[in-house]
């Protein structure tokens, strides 16, 4: 009997692949992905903890879920089983159970490989319901079977989890736990399953991707560097992609990949957080300002056109108006084609929540929109200089408009043009004629 579930997918990449995989490992049960969670027979809310105040989100989000689940038991069509995953399910663990005993399941991001099993003690336990937050000894990715369902022209892989490095605003280690590197075979296995399915573009993902030490094939620790250059090997695979990385974690090797390997993309997400010595040290960042400078001299040294993303935040603890004013320098300085700019906001649990010298919010709304502004001016600027060029673009899917289709450009800018429906999944020569803030326009080279 076929089943519905509908799975709400928040936060990261990380958790879009884990969520393709949860539905995969559901499919032996007769489950089939649905579009609303209204008539599912499972809701799963893969959740994210990085954001401001998540646990109260999943919480709110739950109350519109307990209302389906009430209209689906009076309407006698059964039951419909609510589960919370991800990271708020991780750190939150029991606490979701007590504050919605109509939750079924509750399952941190190490053990979703159990999911099968999970849903089956769940139709059993009744209002029991069945919480694992565990970190099992055995890793989760030796359980999960081989991937069954493609993800599109398109695709996210991941590769490592887990972090060491500890950064005092950061959740993620004890989330998603210590940095663990899949064998480098078990991905080879993976990517080709993607491209036989009709990826052609290959995302690697990692909370600290370019940590990646997995088991080469004469057993010894592989970088990031390496596994690049072995997956550009497969036929078929013409864009490879990595994300997220960290300044420390830019060895040779993968400055080499940036120059040698021609599917490696030439965009580059590397977040800095901050232009402040002294605010890199209260973050445990481990890196300076000027380490981040000679980073990026090397990996452009080794690939002129390379553009770079990176992540930001203002109003971190003790931060002055030196510090920010060292923030807006670099940026300044580094020219970013991307980025991904926040407030700081208290995790509870790690160091930086209870740390001294907590910032008004007005100091920290009044900082964000100065860097968003020069940042907002940095991605004109890098859309604007595509404008006349010729660039390959991946087509995707259609846009909006009959005629249109839309992909994406090395730069991974979206570039909406006119094309035959029948050309999604190709790489074509586009001519860019136009840009705005976040995506390009153009048409097909002659």
């Amino acid at each position: 009997m076929t089943k519905r579930v509908f799975i709400a997918t928040h936060g990261c990449q990380m958790n879009v692949y884990d969520s393709a995989r949860m539905a995969e490992l559901l499919t032996p049960l007769g489950f089939v992905r649905a579009e609303t969670p209204e008539n599912a027979d499972l809701v799963i809310l893969n959740t994210c903890h990085i954001r401001e105040k998540a646990a109260e989100k999943v919480f709110s989000e739950l109350g519109k879920i307990r209302a389906l689940k009430l209209r689906r038991a009076q309407q006698s069509n059964g039951n419909m089983l609510v589960a919370v995953a991800g990271c708020v399910a991780q750190a939150e663990g029991e606490e979701i159970r007590r504050r919605a005993p109509f939750v079924d399941l509750v399952f941190g991001p190490q053990t979703y490989q159990r999911l099968p099993e999970m849903v089956m003690q769940a139709l059993q336990a009744g209002n029991a319901g069945v919480v694992d937050t565990s970190f099992p000894e055995k890793l989760k990715f030796d359980d999960l079977p081989p991937t069954r369902l493609g993800q599109g022209v398109t695709a996210f892989l991941t590769v490592q989890e887990g972090c060491d490095k500890f950064c005092t605003f950061c959740v993620v280690p004890y989330t998603r736990g210590t940095e663990y590197s899949r064998p480098v075979a078990q991905i080879l296995d993976e990517a080709s399953q993607l491209v036989a399915a009709g990826a052609r573009e290959i995302t690697l993902l990692g909370q600290n991707v370019n940590a990646y030490h997995g088991a080469g094939p004469d057993g010894e620790p592989c970088g990031l560097g390496q596994l690049i250059e072995a997956l550009a090997v497969l036929p078929g695979l013409d864009r490879i992609r990595y994300t997220t990385s960290h300044p420390r974690d830019v060895d040779d090797s993968l400055i080499a990949a940036h120059r040698d390997v021609p599917q490696l993309m030439p965009f580059l997400h590397l977040p800095v957080q901050s232009g402040s010595d002294h605010v890199l040290a209260a973050m445990n960042r481990r890196h300076s300002a000027d380490d981040y400078r000679r980073v990026v001299d090397r990996l452009r040294a080794a690939r002129p056109d390379l553009a770079l993303s990176t992540d930001l935040i203002v109003g971190f603890p003790g931060e002055s108006e030196t510090d920010f004013r060292a923030t807006l320098a670099l940026v300044d300085e580094i020219s970013f084609a991307q980025a991904f700019s926040f407030k700081y906001s208290p995790r509870p649990g790690t160091p930086a929540a209870t740390a001294p010298g907590q910032l008004p919010d007005r100091v920290k709304s009044e900082r964000l929109a100065e860097l968003q502004t020069l940042l907002a001016r940095q991605q004109r600027r890098f859309n604007r200089g595509c404008i006349g060029r010729r660039l390959p673009v991946l087509l995707e899917k259609p846009g909006r408009h009959p005629g249109q289709l839309v992909g994406r450009s090395p730069y991974l800018q979206s570039v909406h043009l006119d094309a035959d429906a029948g050309r999604i999944g190709e790489i074509v020569a586009a001519t860019i004629s136009g840009a705005g803030q976040n995506s390009l326009s153009g048409s097909l080279a002659a």
